[in-house]
């Protein structure tokens, strides 16, 4: 059953928690078992060291070797060519990983730096990356849910989501279950998703998913497998490369 379509009561008990919040000790426990709540990213590259990355391909070396080839014999017009096409290549798979890191940056800049939970009846403010998972967090206009929510009160709550669904109206949002299993994240009103920003209202909620878990976390994840896209080059290379290999393997059996 998703978050959603459980009562809050049903959020509560399943996440091991209560209304007055987590002891500060389980609270520290859960952050060792869940990790700290923040999207977590491959090895940062620069625009250079992304550019010449895309050079780095076995095929592609050899295409430049048969374009130096051609040039010292001669062959002028095959060289240019062989070299439109690289450099195409290249600049295509520069533009894709460049956008994918760029989006990835945006995202991270979307994080809350700090929230204000409830642990143990005390209301407290914490580093947004100590949140975990059965932690009752407090909001009201101008701050950014930190991590993904089940409401458990909502008085006149609205929510900006247009970074995870591209609506530009404010969310109003609701605490009663939805009993549709399959809802997009807009229709999922007694939710609050990780980076969507109150703009009026205040509530609590429950937190249901940290970090690389969280809405922005999946869409984290899909930005990272666009940066390892192979361009259409790269791919029929990369086939014609294993055919090659196999036919040598053959000749040499």
């Amino acid at each position: 059953m998703d978050w959603h379509q459980r009562s809050a009561a049903a959020a509560l008990d399943a996440l091991r928690t209560s209304a007055d919040g987590l002891t500060g000790a389980e609270a520290r426990r859960r952050l060792t078992e869940h990790g700290p709540n923040v999207l977590r990213e491959g090895k940062r590259r620069t625009a250079l060291g992304m550019l010449a990355g895309q050079f780095t391909d076995f095929m592609i070396l050899v295409l430049l070797g048969a374009a130096v080839i051609s040039g010292l014999i001669g062959d002028v017009v095959d060289t240019i060519a062989i070299i439109a096409i690289v450099v195409l290549n290249a600049v295509i798979g520069f533009v894709q990983e460049y956008r994918a890191e760029r989006a990835m940056e945006a995202l991270k800049a979307m994080a809350a730096p700090t929230a204000t939970v409830l642990r143990e009846g005390t209301t407290s403010v914490v580093p947004a990356a100590e949140i975990v998972p059965g932690d009752i967090v407090l909001l009201e206009a101008g701050r950014i849910a930190p991590a993904d929510l089940r409401l458990l009160e909502a008085a006149l709550l609205r929510l900006a989501e247009a970074p995870l669904t591209g609506e530009s109206v404010p969310v109003e949002k609701t605490i009663a279950p939805l009993p549709e299993a399959a809802l997009a994240v807009g229709d999922r009103k007694n939710m609050a998703f990780k980076g969507t920003t109150v703009t009026y209202g205040r509530g609590r909620g429950v937190v249901v998913a940290t970090g690389m878990d969280t809405e922005f976390g999946r869409i984290a994840t899909l930005l990272q497998e666009a940066e390892e896209v192979k361009t259409p080059l790269q791919r029929r290379l990369a086939r014609f490369g294993q055919r090659l290999s196999l036919a040598v393997l053959a000749i040499c059996a």
